[in-house]
């Protein structure tokens, strides 16, 4: 809201300083700080006030230590996230741009199913909470929205490379050339296109196109790609949103991981928004995705903001309100700015926690079944129970996960070069 006062003020009245907020680097930080503040001094007052509503935390005895002291300590505290998420979007980012409102969307969303979660689990008293198909239904539901406006809307375009004579045959007559590359045949094109590319890491290309997977239906198998890329989308959304709701599983594991992914994913907007970054990384240019750098540094703020009170000993749990949005959020970001296979190894941290709980189940069940008996690979999963299980404390877990997504993200970051 504040962009487009402030673009008002600075067209019609010429108002000094106005124009500064036409920047998305000056948005992107009054976004962070904002979310940071509303997170710290809110989130405090909200906890005092989950603590009279007597909003705890039930834990079951899984034998792990300092579990017992965690018991009644307030739940629910994704609302703080969202709150501070969602108002430095409405006031600092461009409203009006698609990608900037399915992020809004994918928040409350989700942010509205994993309330509804905690909510049965905490006033109604049951342990179970959502029945876990109405969950998947709501993540399916929120996939196909997110994945038909990608697909069908007409302002989801990019900007692809083409070689240098190809762009001037075309723009002969408009003398339009973007960002010629000096010293490399590449360049930007002018012609903004739908597209159902996306990143890949490690190869020369650097682009594989969901598209091409229908090649054998005919000369115009362009046509049905929708029919794979709204399933890879709702197939994302549902996994990372779970795996994300898996990792909150000790203080400050998933708020710090999802912080991490958080500003990579930024850095990954950035360069994907703007015309000089893309042709020298040589990736798509993707128009109108850098608003999306506002969007993430709340994203990131709010995080920040909520560890304050979620670090060891939590003050505070987000519940499902927080986790299932965070992991969408991540997802849908990631599917936005064409870098979804880069899920595996950015948020190698969530794809490792789900995997954990997968191979336990599955070899519980198919040892029962050989054995007459069920066998475990871990100790208990997910991993970082594994982990407390074999005695180290949970501080000692969440602060090595957070290195080992740190190097995640470095890597990821380097992909973009490294092929």
């Amino acid at each position: 809201m504040l962009y487009y006062l402030f673009a008002y003020l600075h067209k019609e009245f010429d108002m000094p300083g106005a124009g500064v907020f036409q920047y998305i680097s000056f948005r992107a930080a009054l976004a962070i700080i904002t979310s940071l503040i509303i997170a710290m001094v809110f989130g405090k007052r909200i906890i005092g006030y989950l603590l009279r509503m007597q909003v705890g935390e039930t834990v079951r005895d899984l034998g792990l230590d300092g579990q017992k002291e965690k018991q009644g300590t307030p739940t629910m505290g994704g609302l703080i996230m969202l709150g501070a998420i969602l108002i430095p979007t409405l006031l600092f980012a461009r409203l009006m741009n698609v990608y900037v409102i399915i992020m809004i969307v994918t928040t409350v969303w989700l942010g509205i199913i994993g309330f509804i979660d905690d909510y049965i689990k905490v006033f109604k008293k049951d342990k179970a909470g959502l029945a876990g198909r109405f969950k998947i239904m709501g993540q399916v539901g929120l996939g196909l929205i997110i994945g038909s406006t990608l697909y069908f809307n007409p302002y989801v375009v990019v900007k692809e490379k083409a070689s240098k004579n190809e762009i001037r045959l075309h723009t002969e007559s408009s003398n339009v050339i973007e960002n010629i590359r000096q010293n490399e045949n590449i360049l930007v094109s002018p012609l903004a296109v739908k597209s159902t590319k996306t990143t890949i890491p490690f190869l020369k290309n650097h682009e594989f196109d969901y598209a091409s997977l229908l090649k054998w239906t005919g000369p115009n198998y362009r046509n049905w790609s929708w029919l794979i890329f709204i399933p890879v989308v709702i197939l994302i959304i549902t996994a990372v949103s779970n795996g994300a709701n898996i990792t909150d599983g000790i203080d400050g594991l998933a708020t710090g991981t999802s912080a991490i992914i958080g500003t990579t994913l930024g850095i990954l907007a950035y360069v994907s928004g703007n015309t000089v970054f893309a042709n020298y990384l040589n990736i798509m240019y993707i128009p109108n995705a850098g608003e999306l750098v506002v969007f993430i540094a709340a994203f990131v703020g709010a995080c920040v903001g909520f560890l304050w009170y979620n670090a060891y000993p939590a003050q505070v749990f987000m519940g499902d309100t927080g986790s299932l949005a965070l992991g969408g959020i991540i997802a849908t970001f990631a599917i936005a700015i064409r870098k979804e296979l880069l899920i595996p190894v950015l948020c190698g941290i969530f794809v490792v926690e789900n995997l954990s709980v997968v191979i336990q189940v599955s070899y519980f069940k198919y040892t029962k079944k050989k054995y007459g008996e069920g066998r475990r690979i871990f100790r208990m999963s997910p991993l970082h129970h594994h982990y407390q299980k074999l005695g180290y404390h949970e501080s000692k877990i969440v602060s090595r996960f957070w290195i080992i997504g740190i190097m995640l993200a470095i890597f990821t970051v380097v992909t973009l070069k490294l092929r």
